[in-house]
């Protein structure tokens, strides 16, 4: 079966050049970049098959059997957090926005060491393979349970939206290739990786992606600089010089209009990272905490290197498009669609080949993104919904990993299905919102489940339901949804991100509904911290 799967995978994936074919090609698209995207797929499912011949648990098939090194890990971490929207994204803020861009990848960095000082430890110590082992140590597990299980599957479908969305426009420009096709052959990859090889193949994809990322970002700056004589002043002097707003791109303002939309969109960037669900099973495929720690200083490194690169490429394809003529095929295209940015000044600054390098690292970027979701959420649904609330443990881990496998195929046909049903929406505000939700659901139970006495099953599961549907709603109610999607002439919520608020229902209805619940099992619950707290310190969890 598994041959027969992974033959059929190789097959389908060459359908795009089969499609792309002579009149695609005449049409202008670039055989070597082609080639180069059907040489990684290739390699990666041959990764997948060597990591199919370990994947023989529970174990292995969440955590890769704690077997990943602190480097590994912090370079898988470094490949399932920088996504299309680092590469693709932020540089295209950037060069429309100049200083504003910043603001993502600042974000984005912060979380770092929130994740580090804050939950990395004890995260690593209380769990076992999901955010819901961590949140449901001393609380009754079937309702914390029920509740971290459906919020993290709400945020790896929305993930799981943008990234295939992304993946499919990528594949369609690349090979001239019908959207829906495209995003059906994203989406059978996805679960070939996930379905196989589990965390092992997730987590080599993810590094091999990362390594090909920071390759590629430091070769188109080196590019850049060398144009300017290696001088920042100069690039950013250009850069002001040619764009039409001047000098405001160094001034803020351009991107978030208000106060609180820039807080709320700062919050939703730094504290959402430590909620989802992707992210923090990573800490669960080392083997200590010591190495959980090495994994996040080396991912710290390994992103800001990797976002101060796609800053200066945002800056460079401003500067270039005034002073170089040879640019300005590139900088018309990247005005027709400022996602591809970096697409576009990769042919500027190396050709077809360099070209062809970009197009499979961006695709790869994607691939290694959606098979960490899908991971995340098969096994919230298979470890967290079915092993511990329907069967209340009483599983083998053979029907855990039938029922993982099972799960892996139908996220797969949801994830094709939404990318093709969210073609033509705004996809931004979707990205925001999964932040918002992992900000205002995930991060406040976690957080206080680690650090506060006083918390209560009630407290966790209103609390938290009340921070999710409050970024829901207030992200329907706002100018990004209620007017430029729905049609609406005013916005019912007048900023553009809901966190702030959010956020604050959420921990508010957490200690509310916890500090008024006076039952016997709360009592219980409370006296069950100081447990916690030892076996954290010895890193002894409960297992199971």
């Amino acid at each position: 079966m598994k041959r027969l799967l992974l033959s059929l995978s190789l097959v389908f994936c060459a359908l795009p050049a089969l499609a792309a074919g002579p009149s695609s090609l005449a049409r202008g698209h670039n055989p070597i970049a082609i080639g180069m995207f059907l040489l990684f797929v290739a390699s990666t499912l041959v990764i997948t098959r060597w990591a199919a011949s370990k994947n023989n648990s529970v174990a292995d098939h969440y955590a890769a059997g704690g077997k990943i090194t602190a480097f590994q890990n912090g370079w898988a971490i470094a490949g399932d957090y920088m996504s299309a929207a680092s590469l693709l994204g932020i540089s295209a803020l950037v060069f429309t926005s100049g200083y504003d861009g910043l603001i993502y990848s600042i974000g984005f960095l912060a979380s770092w060491p929130v994740i580090l000082f804050l939950i990395a430890e004890p995260l690593r110590n209380l769990g076992k393979f999901t955010l819901a082992d961590v949140v449901s140590y001393r609380l009754q597990q079937r309702p914390i349970r029920a509740f971290a299980a459906s919020s993290s599957v709400v945020i790896v479908l929305l993930y799981l939206v943008s990234q295939m969305v992304g993946a499919g426009k990528l594949v369609e420009l690349l090979f001239g290739l019908n959207y829906t096709l495209a995003v059906v052959s994203v989406g059978l990859l996805m679960v070939v990786y996930v379905f196989f090889g589990g965390m092992l193949a997730t987590t080599w994809i993810q590094i091999i992606k990362a390594v090909l990322l920071l390759a590629g970002a430091a070769f188109m700056a080196l590019m850049v600089l060398a144009h300017f004589g290696f001088s920042l002043n100069a690039l950013f002097a250009q850069a002001i010089h040619a764009h039409p707003k001047h000098a405001d791109i160094m001034s803020p303002g351009g991107l978030v209009s208000d106060p609180v939309s820039a807080v709320s969109l700062g919050l939703a960037l730094i504290f959402g990272t430590a909620g989802l669900p992707h992210i923090l099973m990573r800490f669960f495929t080392v083997g200590d905490v010591k190495a959980a720690r090495k994994s996040i200083l080396y991912a710290t490194g390994i992103v800001g290197a990797g976002y101060a690169l796609i800053i200066v490429i945002g800056f460079g394809t401003i500067a270039l498009v005034a002073t170089d003529p040879q640019y300005h095929t590139a900088s018309g295209a990247v005005i027709g669609g400022a996602n591809m940015v970096a697409i576009h000044l990769a042919h500027a600054v190396g050709g077809n080949v360099f070209l062809g390098f970009i197009c499979a690292v961006a695709f790869s970027t994607i691939l290694a993104v959606v098979a960490g979701l899908t991971l995340a959420g098969s096994s919230a649904i298979s470890h967290d919904l079915y092993a511990n609330v329907l069967r209340r443990c009483k599983v083998t881990d053979r029907e855990e990993m039938r029922v993982a496998r099972v799960t892996t195929l139908v996220l797969g046909v949801l994830a094709v299905m939404l990318g093709i049903a969210f073609e033509k929406q705004n996809i931004a505000f979707i990205v925001s919102l999964t932040f918002s939700i992992a900000a205002s659901s995930n991060f406040p139970v976690l957080l206080l489940s680690i650090y506060w006495r006083g918390l209560t099953t009630r407290g966790a599961v209103m609390g938290g339901m009340l921070g999710l549907m409050t970024a829901v709603t207030l992200t329907l109610l706002s100018p990004t949804v209620w007017v430029q999607v729905l049609g609406h002439a005013h916005a019912l919520y007048p900023y553009e991100y809901p966190a702030l608020f959010s956020m604050v229902a959420a921990f508010v209805g957490i200690v509310v509904f916890s500090i008024t619940d006076n039952s016997a099992r709360a009592a219980r619950e409370r006296a069950l911290f100081d447990t916690q707290l030892v076996d954290c310190e010895l890193g002894i969890a409960r297992r199971g």
